[in-house]
């Protein structure tokens, strides 16, 4: 990571409603965040309000900054910095070279990338990633990892994928893009139609009958019994999540092969999602032979839990002896992945994504 004189690079959080405008140096915000309306519906002014709330950062900086870095709607090509048709930003149409556009204006790098990459990146350099290895080596484990597949449970089912320290964007800015797999439930749709708010608040409603207007947070003190309600719906509607999620991340995961790392708001409820999401990445497949085995290589663990951690990092390593040789080395046979709720949550992973990315892209 290039953090050199921890350079400046001023930042965005860009909502359909509002765009919120920052920077940060060494991976703390330097300024106070600026707010300003998208006008999301008026390119001309949209494109305005980006750039008045860059100029206004800028003013308040005492050095220049070195880049703009930040998460945006898509679809886009995002290396190119062309965001395409977006469904909260109406204006937004036909292709709109929004990164050239603040590169012209602002004469530094401009790097866009969706907020579940940048989720991923940030979890994945400065957040669950390294702290894990940390842990691991404090217990004694020779086992370390080294690439991330980070999901957000919120309004959609957001994902990003680092390999080695690689951020995978994809040939088609659309790598790790698992909201559109196929529903285990109702394979007509896709997995983000059962992992996400609205899955939550139409599951209990289906449930338990009641068609009131209710917050995931309602849901959740139902669960909690501090609030009149079926409390049992509100169990099964987050365990549902969890299921459908842990499907879809199990798919994943069999493919990336590293630990998963979850935020956003509904992990707030995480105590009731994450006992149905292990189960099952842990459940079986088959073979029409009738033979049954787990439909994962690794076992998933709950990194949360302190018993299933020690087991986690106890593994079944032992020393083999090298043929030939007095040498012996280590080895140890126990494939396993961990799944572990973000301790900075997705908007500061997502910021410090953000920033590491522009520094090692400079």
């Amino acid at each position: 990571m290039n953090t050199n004189n921890n350079p400046i690079v001023m930042t965005l959080d860009a909502g359909g409603t509002n765009l919120v405008f920052s920077a940060i140096r060494g991976g703390e915000e330097v300024v106070k965040p600026i707010t300003l309306p998208s006008c999301a519906c008026h390119l001309e002014q949209c494109l305005g309000q980006l750039a008045a709330g860059f100029s206004r950062v800028r003013e308040q900086l005492v050095e220049a900054p070195v880049a703009i870095s930040f998460a945006f709607p898509g679809p886009a090509d995002y290396p190119a910095g062309i965001i395409g048709d977006l469904p909260n930003f109406p204006s937004f149409r036909g292709g709109v070279a929004l990164g050239p556009y603040l590169e012209e204006k602002f004469g530094i790098p401009v790097f866009i990338n969706n907020d579940g990459d940048l989720f991923a990146y940030g979890e994945a350099l400065t957040g669950a990633l390294p702290e894990i290895n940390r842990r691991l080596e404090e217990a004694g484990s020779i086992k370390r990892y080294k690439n991330l597949l980070g999901v957000t449970l919120g309004t959609g089912f957001g994902a990003g994928v680092v390999l080695n320290g690689h951020l995978l964007v994809g040939d088609n800015a659309a790598g790790g893009d698992i909201w559109c797999f196929r529903n285990k439930k109702y394979q007509q749709y896709i997995v983000e139609e059962s992992v996400s708010i609205r899955a939550v608040q139409r599951v209990y409603r289906e449930l338990s009958g009641d068609t009131s207007s209710f917050t995931p947070k309602d849901i959740f003190d139902i669960a909690e019994g501090t609030r009149p309600g079926n409390q049992e719906a509100a169990f099964r509607a987050f365990a549902e999540l969890g299921e459908m999620a842990g499907d879809a991340i199990a798919q994943a995961i069999t493919l990336i092969d590293g630990l998963v790392v979850i935020g956003g708001g509904l992990t707030g409820a995480a105590k009731y999602i994450l006992p149905a999401l292990l189960q099952e990445m842990n459940s079986e497949t088959g073979m029409m032979n009738g033979s049954r085995f787990s439909r994962l290589q690794s076992k998933a663990f709950n990194l949360d839990d302190a018993a299933e951690f020690e087991r986690f990092a106890k593994g079944e390593a032992v020393e083999i002896s090298v043929p030939g040789s007095d040498r012996k080395v280590n080895y140890d046979p126990f494939k396993r992945i961990g799944v572990t709720i973000s301790k900075q949550g997705a908007s500061r992973s997502v910021a410090l994504g953000a920033y590491v990315y522009a520094l090692n892209h400079l």
